[in-house]
């Protein structure tokens, strides 16, 4: 199989360059080296690819890559929390009008199969059930709530405790950041595509992702990348609220897997979104208190407060995956994060300020 892979060079993308390759099958790379993730050179995991160095917002250069393509694997993407809301135009840009041009490109070209990777972001806030009211959709944490760290959603109709419990993909899409935003944009884009032209979409909607290539020291980096950077220059990892906000690490040679799989597998008639998650939930101070035994470095310090995007709880549901894509994680928690303590990162260039 022929496959166009964007974001070729990145952190899930290289690692899904690889497999593909491992089995056989021919990538056509393309990556624009964003600064916010990589450094100024194409990192040398990824040379043996020798991915193009390019934008997917360049419709003419997607004509070329295209010919001959079997199937898209649309990994490019500008990710993470960002700085503030000066970021949207360029989330924007980079992730929504991109996937437009690419999904485009594949019209004219022919090509009708489509992996998006997604992402739980969508979700918002995680699943709950109230014991009075059952499932419902939290009331919004209140800043006076977060400050004098009361940090659980309440009912919206009784104000009564709820449980947090697992989401599957039909759940109501609520995001909370501009990221998120523009990646529930790429999945509605995507979506009408498919209606419109008889294709098949795969969104794969990641987990929080870590392990091997992260980019580290830059604010669009993951909670697992920052936590290690502290711990490198001797810090405490900071861990926000109360750190027990529960979350699914899923080490990203798993998300890389589930990937080749949905490549592998028949093209769905539609859009499918799928969770790819490890089905075993920890909380966030687990992940800063595993990290800093690895390391050997101080104790995770615990710092309340709440960034305005956060949610509280989000736990994928792992059943849709295993039935339509034969997809179940390898790597446990601790195995991977202990593995993360020594893991390669990824140097980012300079950013802007």
């Amino acid at each position: 199989m022929r496959v166009l892979l964007t974001g070729a060079a990145g952190f899930i993308g290289s690692q899904v360059a690889d497999l593909l390759a491992a089995e056989g099958h021919e990538v056509v790379g393309l990556d624009a080296l964003l600064p916010q993730a990589h450094g100024g050179e194409l990192p040398g995991w990824v040379r043996r690819h020798d991915p193009v160095i390019g934008d997917v917002r360049d419709p003419e250069l997607l004509d070329r890559l295209l010919s001959g393509v079997d199937a898209v694997c649309h990994q490019a993407a500008m990710v993470g929390h960002g700085l503030d809301p000066s970021d949207a135009p360029g989330y924007a840009s980079h992730n929504d009008y991109g996937t437009a041009v690419l999904l485009a490109a594949m019209h004219r070209a022919g090509v009708s199969r489509l992996v998006l990777a997604s992402s739980m972001v969508v979700y918002g806030e995680g699943r709950y059930e109230c014991a009075r009211h059952g499932v419902v959709r939290p009331a919004p944490r209140r800043a006076a709530d977060l400050a004098a760290g009361r940090y659980d959603p309440t009912c919206p109709d009784c104000s009564g405790t709820l449980t947090p419990t697992l989401v599957p993909e039909d759940a109501p899409l609520e995001p909370r950041s501009t990221y998120a935003a523009t990646k529930l944009a790429q999945e509605h884009l995507a979506a009408a595509w498919a209606r419109q032209t008889g294709g098949g979409v795969w969104a794969l909607r990641y987990h929080n992702v870590y392990g091997p290539r992260m980019p580290r020291d830059t604010p669009y980096a993951g909670v697992a990348s920052i936590f290690r950077s502290a711990l490198a220059d001797g810090r405490p990892p900071r861990v926000y609220e109360d750190g027990r906000q529960r979350r699914d690490f899923v080490h990203v040679t798993d998300v890389a897997r589930a990937n080749l799989l949905a490549l592998a597998s028949p093209a769905p008639d539609a859009f499918v979104p799928v969770n790819v998650c490890s089905g075993e939930p920890h909380t966030v101070g687990d992940l800063a208190e595993a990290l800093a035994r690895a390391m050997g470095g101080p104790e995770p310090e615990v710092v309340g407060g709440a960034r305005a995007a956060d949610v509280r709880h989000v736990v994928a549901d792992p059943g849709r995956a295993r039935e339509l894509l034969g997809y179940a994680a390898r790597v446990r928690f601790v195995d991977g994060v202990t593995a993360f303590a020594t893991d390669p990162l990824r140097e980012p260039a300079a950013l802007a300020v």
